[in-house]
């Protein structure tokens, strides 16, 4: 497992994209772009890119 880049929430940005969820969760990037996929979870389409906001990430 790897080791998180993150130390405290606020260091997340305002939108992560899958790469960032991926450092902060401390899985690798083929897990975060299959999480963001995943029925439920809070991922927001802004034409081909997908991010999760913040908020919803914490929550």
């Amino acid at each position: 497992m790897k080791e998180s880049v993150y130390k405290t929430y606020d260091d997340l940005p305002l939108f992560l994209n899958a790469n960032q969820v991926a450092k902060s969760l401390g899985v690798a990037s083929s897990s975060a772009y299959e999480l963001l996929h995943e029925k439920g979870f809070p991922t927001l389409k802004i034409g081909n890119r997908m991010v999760v906001p913040k908020e919803r990430f914490i929550q």
